[in-house]
């Protein structure tokens, strides 16, 4: 695994890359705001609702589809025949108060070259009220959302490809930041570097001590501050 900080020459290498694809929830800002805790819990509280099921039913059945389909959302569709678009209102309809305008990540996408890409699980309408609210949107070329995936959430191959495609991204030219260490394997296997922003969460450690992370990152802004930080 890559030391941290990184050297001046794996700084420089980094940002000759021309294509930098950032997650969204967890990544962009902080876990300790909890954000997405409120997320969590309304997806269990579709689930009980959706099945007319207990909710420590619906907690269980939401983790196991978590870690056999991707996403909650994904094994609801498959084995339930639900429809996505309720489901995402509803679990999206969270109180953004918490988030603040993010000056240091600001600061740092600035100094970031090359085109930026988020790459979310999320939909659209949740990216762009988190991007708003964090005043940080006027950095991103395009968001690709979970509808784009056709519903296929990372970390399916295709799901990569799907992006690469779409954009025109060349892999070796491209880094990946992501705080679900598993959903960066695609993208080291198509020969992107990846940087992994530390999660408290355990499914987001899952797989962070293999060798497709390349960087480890507590901070992101701090982190992407030193990356660009001229000689």
């Amino acid at each position: 695994m890559v030391r941290i900080p990184p050297s001046r020459s794996e700084c420089a290498a980094l940002c000759q890359r021309e294509c930098w694809i950032f997650d969204l929830d967890n990544t962009l800002y902080s876990a300790s705001t909890k954000l997405f805790s409120e997320v969590d819990r309304r997806i269990t509280e579709y689930i009980a609702r959706f099945l007319s099921i207990e909710p420590t039913e619906a907690r269980d059945l939401q983790k196991r589809y978590f870690r056999e389909y991707g996403t909650s959302m994904r094994g609801l569709m498959d084995k339930h025949k639900m429809e996505p678009g309720p489901f995402l209102d509803y679990v999206h309809d969270i109180d953004l108060s918490r988030l603040q305008a993010a000056k240091q990540l600001d600061q740092a996408l600035s100094r970031l070259s090359g085109r930026k890409i988020i790459f979310t699980n999320a939909d659209l309408g949740h990216a762009r009220r988190v991007l708003a609210k964090l005043d940080v949107a006027h950095h991103f070329e395009a968001v690709f959302d979970i509808a784009d995936a056709n519903y296929r959430p990372k970390p399916e191959p295709a799901v990569y490809d799907q992006l690469i495609e779409r954009f025109n991204v060349r892999p070796a030219e491209a880094v990946m930041v992501e705080d679900i260490a598993v959903n960066l394997a695609p993208a080291a296997a198509l020969g992107m570097a990846t940087v992994w922003v530390r999660a408290p969460e355990h499914w987001g450690n899952e797989g962070a001590s293999d060798a497709h992370v390349h960087h480890v990152v507590d901070d992101l802004p701090v982190w992407l501050e030193t990356v660009t930080k001229p000689d």
